[in-house]
């Protein structure tokens, strides 16, 4: 048996929800964090119909992409299909939790799914996000920096690509004198007194700055800690939206095309002219992608898969890429496939089924 806030809390350890869109409404909807759960419903959307699978199976929290609501709700009438979801998922006890941009955005979120199952390699963010990286510099007394640089690498500061326990560091002397209601580590207090110090940086993620804090803090052996937070502008790789990755071999447009098609088993496939041009290096996007096309286009990638383009927005390929619109929900619905692994691989005694209703709202004649 776990809690709520044990799956809820797991979620945003990987994608946090400070990294969700403005527009955006993904974490808790429904629920109370402390209540316990046995089973948990994975699922792309939620709707009625999701909540009476839910109720068959006797299952506590549903995990969706697509949040339920979006935007604020006045009232709760059941006038529509919102209400009538809320309103049964509340009578009936039940969760409903969702992780969608912020999980769009994360290095193995959604679009890293979409890349297995287009079998692409050497994949990367297609857009990576800016200003979410930021620097951390403190001062330690000598003897006890070894301590404190590795509780803070371990709460996870200092990874940059590959590379992790990055940062620097510079000898100095530190000075301070303490008042009488301190007591200093090192020194006298009413004293001045001068220590050996290192100074210390390294980088994090924004998300991150409370658990680097308190790492800090807690391994740091001064009553007071002397420490600076600067915001950086540099690219961070490991978030942002799109992916980019590259085929085993070149394949024809229409190959492609087909395995597109066989792959995400839609019924339509809208795309600009063809090129004549051998396929090899795709850029992908879940949900609606088109604001990442120039994106795709300065990469040097020959298609662009995503959904959602509008009639207008397909002259901007300008024969420069192939862009594949397959449709919002066939470009995300294996989510649910990687909710399933996630929650399977961290609580493996813990119940996880697979939604079986369709949700697609788009039908093709």
């Amino acid at each position: 048996m776990l809690l709520l806030k044990d799956v809820t809390q797991y979620f945003e350890s990987i994608a946090p929800l400070c990294l969700q869109e403005s527009y955006d409404n993904a974490g808790l909807i429904t629920g109370d964090i402390n209540s316990e759960i046995n089973s948990v419903l994975v699922t792309l959307d939620v709707t009625e119909k999701v909540i009476e699978e839910a109720i068959q199976k006797n299952v506590q929290l549903i995990v969706a992409h697509h949040p339920i609501i979006f935007s604020g709700l006045k009232r709760i009438t059941g006038k529509n299909y919102v209400e009538r979801t809320i309103i049964k998922a509340i009578k009936n006890d039940i969760a409903i939790y969702a992780s969608h941009t912020n999980l769009d955005s994360i290095d193995g979120g959604v679009n890293r799914k979409i890349c297995e199952k287009l079998e692409l390699q050497n994949c990367k963010i297609l857009q990576p996000a800016v200003q979410q990286l930021k620097k951390l510099v403190t001062f330690i007394p000598a003897e006890q920096a070894d301590k404190v640089r590795e509780a803070i690498f371990n709460s996870g500061a200092g990874n940059i690509g590959n590379y992790d326990s990055c940062g620097f560091i510079a000898e100095g002397l530190g000075s301070f004198r303490g008042n009488e209601n301190s007591n200093p580590f090192v020194g006298q207090k009413g004293e001045i007194h001068n220590e050996k110090e290192i100074r210390f940086e390294t980088i994090f993620p924004g998300y991150l700055q409370g658990r680097v804090i308190d790492a800090l803090l807690k391994s740091h052996p001064y009553e007071e800690v002397a420490y600076d937070i600067y915001p950086l502008d540099n690219k961070f790789d490991k978030t942002g939206m799109g992916m980019i990755g590259t085929l085993s071999k070149p394949i024809t447009e229409t190959e492609f095309l087909k395995q597109l098609k066989t792959t995400f088993n839609t019924g339509l496939i809208k795309h600009t002219a063809l090129r004549d041009k051998p396929v090899e290096k795709v850029a992908v996007c879940g949900g609606s992608g088109s604001f990442l096309l120039n994106a795709a286009i300065a990469a040097g990638a020959d298609f662009f898969v995503s959904g959602d383009f509008k009639y207008h927005q397909f002259f901007d390929a300008e024969n420069k890429i192939v862009i594949a619109d397959i449709g919002h929900f066939e470009s995300e619905q294996f989510t649910k496939e990687l909710f399933y692994e996630l929650l399977t691989k961290k609580f493996p005694k813990f119940a996880v089924h697979l939604s079986e209703v369709g949700t697609n709202p788009v039908f093709y004649f």
